[in-house]
């Protein structure tokens, strides 16, 4: 597997939300709910987009907007419309002042409206949003995802997401055994096929390992330390396994990814150590074995240098 199907393979949906919002103007509302990742798809109307730094931006139906958490951001029917409903953890809603807002209407199932009116009865005004959030995000996911800006926009001239979203939105409004499970899942499908079309935009700033997993030394080597970080590498055996030298290698890996191959495989096993500490209940020692050290004194060793804490403090805060 190529180093974006490993990370993405990992970056599934847990405990996901996910909704179909009809709103009537005039109409504003503040998302401040933390989550780590929110995927809006706009199924209906032109609405802006106000991330909590930078400029409003426009977007129309087909559209689809990402953003990354966990800074505030805001959909309106336009940017001056005082904020009108504010998204709290849970998620709630509250007035702009904090009161809580039980006037507000669920129409039908995962279906939030702002009034009285609908879609169906003439509300040619309406805009509809096809939300899809993230509440939990694992450490492979938030290496992922840190590669992304604030806001991050696919206009819908790009197709690749339109029978995705037509799906979501489908089955948002079903309510079958399993539905969640199905939601989530096409959540994920939806998001692994944003960011595959975002990485391979030419104008996009990609992460140095994505550029560099089409390096025919640095390429292999990337899948060989995500696909088995257990296994004992060293730069020499890398070499080898590349038909290079390990002078070459290591000068090569520096240059592209900006940093020697062993100082990314550690960065790979600690990241993956603390998601499988929270994730799992396996013993401290387990986990250490399963990412590359011989025991749960290496790990923690290992641990402390690069994060602050042990292991075991990094289990009991999360």
């Amino acid at each position: 597997m190529d180093p974006l199907s490993i990370l993405l393979d990992r970056a599934r949906g847990r405990d996901a939300f996910v909704l179909r919002s009809i709103l009537n103007p005039p109409w504003s509302v503040q998302v401040r709910d933390r989550a780590p990742l929110n995927v809006v798809a706009i199924l209906r109307g032109t609405p802006w987009v106000v991330p909590s730094t930078g400029d409003a931006v426009r977007v129309d139906a087909g559209d689809i907007a990402v953003m990354r958490g966990p800074d505030t951001f805001t959909f309106a029917d336009n940017p001056r419309t005082p904020t009108q409903v504010v998204v709290q953890p849970g998620p709630r809603r509250t007035t702009a002042a904090g009161a809580e807002l039980r006037e507000v209407a669920d129409m039908g199932v995962r279906t939030w409206v702002n009034g009285t009116r609908t879609c169906d009865d003439g509300a040619d005004d309406s805009s509809v949003l096809q939300i899809g959030k993230y509440r939990g995000l694992g450490e492979i996911a938030t290496r992922l995802l840190s590669a992304l800006p604030p806001l991050l926009v696919i206009p819908g001239t790009v197709h690749v997401e339109s029978a995705l979203v037509s799906l979501l939105a489908e089955e948002t409004v079903r309510n079958e055994p399993g539905q969640d499970l199905v939601l989530e899942r096409l959540l994920d499908l939806l998001l692994v096929a944003i960011l595959r079309e975002w990485f391979t935009r030419p104008d996009t700033d990609a992460p140095a390992w994505y550029r560099a997993n089409g390096d025919p030394v640095v390429g292999p080597v990337l899948r060989l330390i995500h696909s088995d970080p257990a296994h004992p590498w060293t730069v020499a055996a890398l070499a080898r396994r590349t038909g290079v030298s390990r002078a070459t290698l290591a000068r090569r890996f520096t240059d592209l990814v900006g940093m020697p191959p062993m100082a990314y495989l550690t960065g790979w096993r600690i990241d993956l150590a603390a998601e499988l500490l929270v994730e799992s209940d396996a013993t401290i020692d387990t986990v250490a074995r399963q990412v590359g050290y011989g025991s749960a004194f290496a790990l923690s060793a290992a641990f402390k240098r690069a994060r602050g804490i042990s292991p075991q403090r990094h289990r009991d805060r999360t």
